[in-house]
């Protein structure tokens, strides 16, 4: 799991381009007379030009008609006749970037225009000494009677060597792979052909990863064989690599290299051996080296499986199982993963391993994290998907544990007690990271097995990301990984941690209501008893009950629907919410199960507050002040005393994310709570409050407008106007992921049409706002192009995409509203979404979310529920709780 770096988030897994830990290398450029195939671009990690030299290494064969040879250069004749050329084949050194590790070492040319070729396994990293006695570093076998085995990177010998030896263990069917993403080339000494990675200057003991998807490793590692030839060519066919970078004991070392035979890429390497056994079969699967792979990594694996006749659940009894071989670098983490999913698929085949479950799991940590538990509640026969992946990962734990390295990083996240700073970043978010990253990774295990046992019996219907889209609930769960914020300490506020910020600082007074209804953006909409506000204090509550409540409007019931995930107090009189002294803007949402969670929170903090009797900071509309407080009041409390003066008023705390779509529970607690009360009083008030009245709350008002409706009954839909404004289809939500959408439901124009007069109609309440549902989709992507920053454009690019798939979810409520009408909606909005919608597509279309008429969608990571679900935030919150 890597943070992208335009957003904050905890959890992610992106791959935006190449990379490497640190600055990449000291590199000077040659003067070129043209533009440069291969320099250092500190921008991009010189991949961007990378990628535009790949397309442009060939000779434009293409044109020609015929091709002339004579003493000075080919010419050549376009199949028009219309334009000659030559063709110079002579190698232009000024397209190429020399530099050098140190002062005291030469200069040379650098690949890829910024990086040294390193010799890719130190001796010390072979822990297993099995490199002379097998071939390769750290081979071994895996607990149990599975034919699994794992390995380091061997050389063209070692592996080889490592054939053969299967081949005398009796292995008659080998599957090798590969788990490699970083490019390795490997170049001729002594016989044998001796791995080398490129890597940057200032990290030479890290490879490359995270690269850029329009490459494959294959296409980088052909790409640096051309540049090692050329540059052979350059200096008497040789070329500098390093054997030794602790010391640099006789460094750099020269290698010749006379032709490409010299250079071998690692296909050539694995592939060649096999013609020899063809029993035997290669493929490379890139995993990451932190995290949980990506979806379409596991259907690459799926797809092994569907061609492999040996895998299948059809497959000979009679014939021994075939050996599944995984290699990475030095054999331990990547093989670890790749030998876990292994034992996995076996389980499926054969049934449980032979091994002594108690002996082979003894020295383990159990993992008590409240995600796991929730995920194994909702998985069928999720106790036992459990077992086995814990029997799998005890089998290949003779290197690594992925449940022991979840534990540790956690103990060491947990003993960190005053945070500092390493290199500009925080060591308690280093260590944050890597805890979920290995979480992420456990329970991405789980989630396989579970596929396994609903996919392997009816041979893979579904690949795996198609398996995930079709329950998506899965993605809400692991977005809530970090449940830190509900282990906080009350303390926070009193230890001058964290300050109180109050509403009139945080809620502008857009519609100016404050002096009449001591609230800010109090409103209603038309006809209806929809209201909405900002967050009130308890004067604000006594104002607003005694409005609804007065001889004109006289409503004798009132539900009161408060919206806010964060924190909130009531202090001598004035609304208060915690937020980092650093960031007051920035919310701090608690993710929790239930909304009693929260008022035991604000329970706690306000028995701090009133406890400490000291004078607290707090921040106003005008300044820092210092308060001592004398009374204090949770939300709940306000509402108490509300009700005991005014008895037909109930209330509910209904989180709700800002700025995005709301969770599909979160549709089905607002739907239950408006039936529930117009059962109960048909002329039933509505009121909804955020913290500003203005995000969350038009969100909810929406909702209940377009339910009022199928109750009640439609008004009557005037047509579409024709609009001649540009670009007029956008403003109207007509974008091509959503009208893919609304081709899918039934009569799903007129759905759309629905809920765009509900839009309208809530809109129409807030016009000093300039705020618009739907219009603030299309005005916020069009703001990326103005951005002042590339972190800021993508922080814009993910608010659009949210804005756009909260607009699809109101058309697809508005669908599930007309659908379910007749059953008296039995079946919950989130029960619809996860067996109808589902099965319709609606994830599938969700999971590739993006402005298509204008950019590739799958360009940006935020396009995928996995990423975009995640908890995003324009600057990062620090840790204050525990993982739970």
């Amino acid at each position: 799991m890597q943070k992208p770096k335009d957003v904050n988030t905890r959890g992610t897994a992106v791959r935006p381009s190449v990379q490497i830990m640190g600055t990449s290398a000291s590199a000077t450029s040659q003067a070129a007379p043209f533009a440069p195939t291969h320099q250092a671009d500190h921008q991009g990690n010189g991949m961007a030009k990378h990628r535009r030299s790949l397309h442009s290494v060939h000779i434009r064969n293409s044109k020609a008609k015929s091709i002339i040879t004579n003493k000075v250069a080919p010419v050549v004749i376009t199949k028009n006749c219309r334009e000659e050329f030559q063709i110079h084949d002579k190698i232009q050194s000024a397209n190429y970037s020399m530099g050098r590790i140190s002062d005291l070492l030469p200069e040379h040319y650098l690949v890829l225009g910024e990086f040294f070729m390193i010799q890719d396994v130190y001796n010390r990293a072979d822990v297993l000494n099995t490199t002379k006695s097998h071939g390769s570093p750290n081979f071994r076998k895996v607990k149990g009677n599975y034919p699994l085995f794992g390995m380091g990177q061997p050389s063209l010998s070692g592996f080889k060597q490592v054939l053969q030896r299967l081949q005398i263990d009796g292995c008659e069917e080998v599957i090798f792979i590969c788990l490699r993403e970083e490019p390795v080339v490997f170049f001729r000494s002594d016989g044998d052909f001796i791995p080398y990675t490129p890597r940057g200057r200032e990290n030479l003991h890290e490879n490359l990863h995270d690269l850029d998807r329009e490459l494959s490793a294959e296409q980088i590692e052909l790409s640096i064989r051309k540049e090692l030839c050329d540059f052979a060519k350059l200096s008497e066919n040789m070329f500098y690599v390093y054997n030794d970078i602790e010391h640099f004991k006789d460094e750099p070392q020269q290698v010749q290299i006379l032709s490409e035979e010299d250079v071998h890429v690692t296909e050539e390497v694995y592939k060649r051996p096999l013609f020899s056994q063809p029993q035997h079969r290669y493929y490379r699967l890139p995993l990451p080296m932190e995290g949980a792979p990506l979806e379409e990594t596991f259907d690459a694996l799926v797809n092994i499986l569907r061609e492999t006749p040996n895998l299948s659940l059809m497959r000979d009894g009679s014939r021994p199982l075939p050996a599944l071989l995984f290699s990475c670098q030095v054999g331990v983490g990547r093989t670890n993963l790749g030998l876990i999913l292994g034992a996995l698929v076996f389980h499926h085949l054969q049934g449980a391993s032979k091994s002594p479950r108690q002996e082979i799991q003894k020295s383990e940590h159990k993992l008590d994290f409240q995600v796991i538990q929730l995920l194994i509640s909702r998985l069928p026969k999720g106790q036992q998907v459990l077992d086995e992946v814990d029997d799998a990962v005890a089998m290949c734990s003779e290197m690594h544990n992925i449940k022991n390295a979840v534990y540790e990083n956690k103990l060491k996240l947990e003993g960190i007690g005053e945070d500092y700073q390493i290199q500009g970043s925080s060591t308690k978010d280093y260590f944050l990271q890597r805890t979920l990253q290995s979480l992420e990774r456990y329970l991405y295990l789980l989630i396989f097995n579970a596929y396994l046992h609903d996919q392997y019996p009816q041979a893979f219907p579904q690949n795996f990301s198609q398996w995930l889209c079709m329950n998506a609930w899965i993605y809400r769960l692991l977005a809530s990984m970090d449940g830190s914020e509900l282990s906080a300490p009350a303390s926070l506020i009193t230890d001058g941690i964290r300050v109180l910020v109050s509403s009139e600082f945080l809620a502008t007074d857009l519609l100016s209501t404050s002096k009449e209804m001591k609230v800010a953006n109090f409103r209603r909409v038309s006809k209806m008893a929809l209201y909405g506000m900002a967050q009130p204090n308890s004067e604000a509550l006594a104002v607003v009950m005694s409005y609804l409540t007065d001889q004109r409007r006289g409503h004798s019931t009132v539900l009161w629907l408060n919206l806010q995930e964060e924190l909130v107090l009531e202090a001598n009189g004035q609304m208060f919410t915690p937020r980092e002294p650093g960031c007051l803007e920035q919310p701090i949402p608690v993710c929790v199960q239930h909304p009693h969670q929260l008022q035991e929170m604000e329970l706690a903090l306000k028995q701090d507050v009133l406890g400490c009797e000291k004078w607290l900071e707090v921040i106003t509309e005008q300044d820092k002040q210092m308060r001592m407080f004398k009374t204090c009041h949770t939300l709940e409390e306000l509402f108490v005393h509300q009700k005991s003066i005014h008895p037909g008023l109930s209330y509910q705390r209904i989180p709700m994310s800002d700025c995005c779509a709301p969770k599909e529970e979160v549709f089905d607690h607002l739907l239950e709570a408006l039936k529930s009360s117009l059962a109960v009083d048909p002329k039933c008030a509505f009121i909804f409050n955020c913290h500003n009245g203005k995000d969350r709350t038009t969100a909810a008002m929406v909702i209940a407008t377009l339910t009022l409706w199928h109750i009640n009954g439609f008004p009557e839909c005037e047509e579409d106007e024709i609009v001649s404004v540009p670009d007029a289809k956008y403003t109207k939500g007509e974008f091509e992921v959503v009208m893919q959408v609304v081709r899918l439901l039934p009569d799903g124009h007129r759905v759309k049409r629905e809920v765009d007069v509900a839009l309208d109609v809530v809109s129409e309440t807030m016009t000093p706002m300039h705020y618009h549902l739907r219009e603030i989709i299309i005005s916020t992507y069009r703001q990326i192009k103005m951005a002042k920053s590339e972190a800021d454009a993508q922080w814009l690019r993910l608010r659009s995409l949210q804005y756009l798939e909260r607009y699809i979810y109101l058309i697809l409520f508005n669908c599930y509203l007309h659908l379910e009408k007749k059953d008296s909606w039995r079946r919950s909005f989130s029960q619809w979404m996860y067996q109808v919608a589902a099965r319709a597509g609606v994830y599938a279309i969700l999971n590739h979310l993006g402005f298509s008429e204008f950019e590739n969608p799958d360009d940006s990571p935020m396009a995928r529920l996995r990423f975009r679900w995640l908890p995003h935030s324009v600057q990062s919150i620090p840790m204050r709780g525990q993982l739970i």
